[in-house]
């Protein structure tokens, strides 16, 4: 492809410059093999080899012990952690690269397994109805304990310290999961929050968690390095199927980011087919289409984008940049490979979940050479 093609121009994200359009998403691994839950040397090597995507998103991290949902996924609630981290971040900016830390907490998503016994926290008691991937394989979930109020502090005050570990660990800023079917949408959601607080009932009050998470975490860290990966198209399994009302609830809480200075909105397409529900009239790019007009800052589209289309829809600004996972995984210098229209590597879909080196650091460079006029096509977009 040409070299002037939208993926491969610069982009102004607030204060940071990207050097191309190309995300990195948010990709679980399952490498931080150890008590602590530290991310190890191995990190390290994976995301440089990756630090020619214009930004790379880490794989959810944990905000506190009580947010542990995955086996073998590193958290940032610990000093340990943020050394660890620090020795991934300082590889990424050797190489040239900008990384945001994804804070993660699963919520009713988690299971027993992780607590001793004990319950996983929830907005409500509701068994969400999902696998969860604990260390000794997957296992449906369970009904989880409700959340009191003195639960939500104390988890609003975990996002804030996390913030503050990402920054301490070198990060470039954070993106808050408020996506899928995690905690955050677990008290978007009318069907997994039954509160009758000032937490639940209307979705401006199911709304609530969220923008106190947003508020709590603008005390450590500017806002125009907090993204947000939010949007209607959950899972579609289990009590997070969507309903008439889905849409525009996601219309509320996505408007209300504009109140913030944001640094993205990391938005997701549909992940099953829509046709015949509620979220029908978003497949596709039905979806970028749609929430374009109603948040105004930088959009991040993902889900099932390939050069062609990731390309298309930055030319027709239903976007301004495009998020790639499973591409991710077997191309490091998934850039260059654009530039260069070289043939993409396919992963091992057996290891992406660990547990060593093997399908997680030894996918070869493909050694194109990006044109040198790529970046000084045209000016680089700006929403200073």
């Amino acid at each position: 492809m040409s070299f002037t093609q939208p993926l491969l121009l610069p982009y102004h994200l607030r204060d940071v410059t990207l050097e191309n359009r190309v995300v990195m998403a948010p990709l679980t691994r399952s490498r931080a093999r150890n008590h602590g839950l530290a991310p190890i040397d191995l990190h390290a090597e994976y995301y440089a080899q990756r630090a020619s995507a214009g930004l790379i998103i880490s794989e959810g991290v944990w905000i506190s012990r009580d947010a542990v949902g995955w086996h073998d996924v590193p958290g940032l609630f610990t000093g340990e952690q943020v050394a660890a981290w620090r020795k991934v971040t300082d590889a990424v900016h050797r190489a040239g690269g900008t990384i945001f830390a994804q804070l993660w907490h699963t919520g009713s998503a988690s299971h027993p397994d992780f607590f001793d016994g004990r319950p996983p926290l929830a907005p409500s008691a509701v068994n969400p109805g999902l696998p969860s991937p604990t260390p000794t394989g997957r296992k449906p979930t369970v009904r989880p304990r409700a959340m009191t109020a003195q639960d939500i502090r104390r988890t609003v005050a975990d996002y804030a310290t996390a913030a503050r570990n990402a920054m301490a660990a070198g990060f470039d800023g954070i993106q808050l999961q408020a996506g899928f079917n995690y905690l955050i949408s677990q008290f978007l959601n009318p069907r997994t929050n039954l509160r009758e607080d000032l937490y639940g009932g209307s979705i401006e009050n199911r709304a609530r968690f969220l923008f106190d998470v947003i508020e709590a975490v603008g005390e450590f860290v500017d806002l125009r390095r907090v993204g947000v990966k939010a949007g209607p198209a959950w899972s579609e399994t289990g009590e997070f199927v969507a309903a008439p009302a889905t849409v525009a609830d996601s219309e509320y809480v996505l408007g209300r980011l504009n109140d913030y200075e944001l640094s993205h909105l990391l938005l997701m397409g549909t992940m099953v087919d829509p046709n015949g529900g509620p979220l029908e009239h978003l497949a596709g790019d039905g979806m970028f289409r749609h929430f374009r007009k109603v948040y105004h800052g930088t959009i991040i589209a993902n889900v099932g984008f390939d050069q062609r289309r990731a390309n298309r829809i930055l030319a027709e600004d239903l976007a301004d940049l495009v998020a790639f996972g499973t591409l991710f995984i077997a191309n490091p210098d998934l850039p260059a490979r654009f530039a260069s229209g070289s043939p993409l590597a396919v992963p091992k879909r057996d290891l992406i979940y660990g547990p060593a080196a093997a399908g997680y650091t030894d996918y070869p460079p493909s050694h194109a050479e990006r044109p040198a006029s790529a970046t000084s096509a045209a000016e680089p977009n700006s929403l200073a």
